[in-house]
């Protein structure tokens, strides 16, 4: 497998902080406030960045947003490429979902198949009156008719290249590289 090289920075801590505070917000105005409203990160950076969103929802609006953690593994399209003993996460939901609008929160929109394989694993739990999607980048290059409604920044990319959100939680550093294959 190619390994990846750092090309350029496209945000650093501050950057990231910032578009994560706008996202909260722009999800608050979505839903008009936040009746109704759960947070659903995607496995694994969705979850972090979700928890962040919840954060600031929560002392901006002062009322609590229920926050679940999806794991979409057994939903992909490519589970049997990915490898020989996928890992799997747990799902959890503090609510039951039906009825709810909730806000699916991952870190990367690239082909879209993650986010199908979302919406498959919810209709599993509940049935959501509205489910929306917010994420950091959205790169391009979607193989399925899906859209993020509330993204921090649109960055094109040719195929070779790699977009990283990097989290405190999970990287020790909060930032957004991207990275180019090499062949």
């Amino acid at each position: 497998m190619a390994e990846l090289r750092e090309k350029a920075k496209l945000m650093n801590a501050q950057d990231l902080n910032r578009v994560i505070r706008r996202i909260a917000h722009e999800m608050v105005e979505h839903n008009k406030g936040t009746d109704n409203m759960v947070l659903v990160g995607i496995h694994r950076r969705g979850v972090y960045i979700a928890r962040r969103l919840q954060k600031l929802i929560e002392e901006a609006e002062g009322s609590k947003v229920p926050c679940g953690e999806l794991d979409i593994t057994l939903y992909r399209d490519d589970l049997t490429t990915l490898s020989e003993q996928p890992i799997v996460h747990s799902t959890r939901m503090p609510v039951d979902i039906s009825g709810k609008h909730l806000f699916l929160v991952d870190d990367v929109l690239f082909t879209g198949r993650t986010v199908r394989a979302a919406l498959e694993a919810l209709v599993d739990l509940g049935r959501p009156q509205i489910v929306q999607l917010a994420v950091i980048i959205d790169r391009g290059h979607r193989e399925l008719p899906i859209h993020a409604d509330i993204c921090g920044k649109n960055v094109p990319t040719s195929k070779n290249e790699v977009i990283e959100v990097k989290v405190e939680e999970l990287d020790g550093k909060d930032e957004v590289v991207i990275c180019e294959r090499d062949a």
